[in-house]
């Protein structure tokens, strides 16, 4: 198990955030994320749909997937993100195919991250709701992409025509894994705000929850005082956001 309580001994400069969902990365990662913008990392998003299946109000169907990418864009400035891109898949409706793969692959040319963070391809069976089958079909489809497509100069030669060069990208970062999987944990007690105010922008997915932030202070906190050393602060509990880091060097 590594621990990260500082920006210290983070050498990634630019990272690559590949997502299924608006609002997947903000439950996920993005109070490690802030921690990261806030001390020069460039972040960039790609939501590989536009979240039109999602949404729990009376928003027409006709105008959720632009709602949901505003909303999108909104959590990101929260969160010091300033890039969001958007693949415009269907919601609901994601397979891991080749041409989710190139897509992906052209953005980590053009993006050229240290890092990836995304999905876990596998099943947490403690937490289905982690393992939505896009969600599955986005992580194993940015696996791929990270190894062997990037870096591989005869994957998908109509990037090659496009003069995007291959890429390496030195870490994955998994969110979703398994509870066997997980080597990593971020100490993310004074990034949580920033983490809450990127989910209340996500209201027509959130505004409905109002013990949403508790729950998830409760869950962050419990994986803090598992995780991380002395985890007692003066200022109550430490929060952790936890990962499954994979050298792909």
């Amino acid at each position: 198990m590594t621990i990260t309580s500082g920006p210290s001994a983070d050498t990634a400069r630019r990272v690559l955030v590949v997502t299924a969902h608006p609002d997947d990365v903000d439950f996920a990662a993005s109070a490690t994320i802030a921690r990261w913008t806030a001390h020069g990392v460039h972040v960039t998003y790609l939501v590989c749909t536009a979240g039109d299946a999602g949404g729990f109000d009376e928003t027409p169907r006709t105008e959720m997937a632009a709602l949901r990418q505003a909303e999108q864009r909104a959590a990101a400035a929260a969160v010091g993100v300033t890039e969001v891109r958007f693949l415009g898949y269907p919601d609901g409706r994601v397979v891991e195919s080749l041409e989710l793969r190139r897509d992906i692959t052209r953005v980590i040319r053009r993006v050229r991250p240290d890092r990836v963070v995304t999905h876990s391809p596998e099943i947490d069976w403690r937490r289905i709701a982690v393992a939505h089958p896009d969600h599955r079909a986005v992580g194993a489809a940015a696996v791929a992409s990270v190894y062997p497509d990037a870096r591989n100069p005869f994957a998908h030669p109509e990037l090659d025509r496009d003069g995007l060069e291959p890429w390496t990208v030195r870490e994955l970062w998994l969110v979703g894994s398994p509870a066997e999987r997980i080597n990593h944990a971020v100490d993310v007690t004074d990034t949580f705000d920033r983490k809450a105010a990127a989910l209340a922008a996500h209201r027509s997915q959130t505004a409905h929850l109002p013990e949403l932030v508790e729950e998830l202070r409760a869950v962050m906190a419990e994986a803090a005082a598992e995780l991380l050393p002395a985890s007692a602060s003066p200022g109550g509990p430490r929060l952790a956001e936890t990962y499954q880091v994979v050298d792909t060097a």
